[in-house]
């Protein structure tokens, strides 16, 4: 195993390579043992987005009246269709709150085509259209359904987010080793990538009726509103029954499967081109067949508005 990142994505544009993509990852298989790795993985890292599922977690254990579609946008990074939107303001309005509750960082939404659509209406940057904004939701209802203050909600030291960061502890077998700021505003905890496979895998052999598996079932159900219509992971968790997973922003994505297989993976240098394509080669490794790998697993690079190329996996 190499201490440092390895390449694990090349870029091919008219049969010489361009670029390449370092990182690491590991997998483990169906018993929790390491099927393989490359890379450190056992070093902090920030796991970004892929926390989500575990937030929501921490949230239905503590009452947050979700499920179905909703507890699936409670973990997403969801892309701003109006469908998104609507969930978010049916969340907030079990908790009995209007939109300008939401403390998150305001932004257009993260689909470049309703992105353009908000901007042609002339619609500004907003909370509510930002990718976290299911997961602020969320994070209101619980704090008014434990009789928690909502002003603060987003403090470290507030009871939601030390529930939220004992969860992840939890789960992932890993001791918080730092605590940052996401790009939403909330905590973000540091942990290994070793440990956010671990978490995966936990969360998808939980017991049927357990919060876990109620955050897992919603997200495969719905991976839609995880994600997006048109979304890789909303495409790969549709096509691989038993799979669900979240991507995280600078290169960071985790998958688990409900027999205990577990891939996490970090693109060194946060570019997400390469996510996919190689999260595709990891799961074939790992002994999943499905056609949709064969979509994902390579990546068009164009040339004069047709393909000259591919982002190939080197893992």
């Amino acid at each position: 195993m190499s201490t440092d990142p390895v390449v694990m994505a090349e870029v091919v544009r008219s049969g010489m390579v361009e670029s390449r993509h370092r990182g690491s990852i590991i997998a483990l298989a169906a018993d929790g043992s390491v099927a393989f790795r490359e890379g450190p993985t056992d070093r902090l890292m920030y796991p970004r987005s892929a926390s989500k599922p575990v937030q929501a977690v921490a949230m239905a254990r503590l009452g947050a009246p979700l499920d179905g579609e909703l507890l699936a946008l409670a973990a997403a990074s969801h892309s701003g269709e109006a469908f998104h939107l609507d969930g978010a303001r049916r969340i907030l309005q079990k908790a009995g709150l209007e939109e300008s509750a939401l403390r998150n960082t305001p932004d257009w939404p993260l689909d470049e085509t309703f992105r353009n659509a908000a901007i042609r209406h002339g619609e500004q940057p907003s909370a509510i259209a930002a990718n976290c904004s299911g997961k602020h939701a969320a994070m209101l209802l619980t704090c008014v359904v434990n009789g928690w203050s909502t002003q603060d909600y987003l403090a470290a030291g507030h009871p939601l987010q030390r529930a939220i960061s004992d969860t992840l502890g939890e789960l992932s077998g890993d001791a918080v080793g730092h605590t940052g700021v996401d790009g939403c505003g909330a905590p973000l905890y540091a942990i290994t990538l070793a440990g956010v496979a671990r978490m995966f895998r936990t969360l998808a052999v939980a017991a049927l009726d357990s919060p876990e598996r109620r955050v897992v079932s919603s997200i495969q159900a719905h991976p839609e509103y995880t994600s997006g219509t048109r979304r890789d992971e909303a495409k790969l968790i549709s096509a691989v029954p038993g799979l669900f997973g979240k991507s995280g922003a600078e290169g960071v994505y985790a998958v688990a499967l409900d027999d205990g297989r577990a891939v996490a993976l970090k693109i060194e240098d946060g570019n997400s081109r390469a996510r996919p394509v190689v999260m595709a080669a990891a799961l074939r490794r790992l002994g999943v067949e499905a056609s949709v790998l064969d979509e994902l697993i390579s990546t068009p690079v164009l040339g004069g508005g047709r393909p000259v190329g591919e982002i190939r996996p080197c893992v």
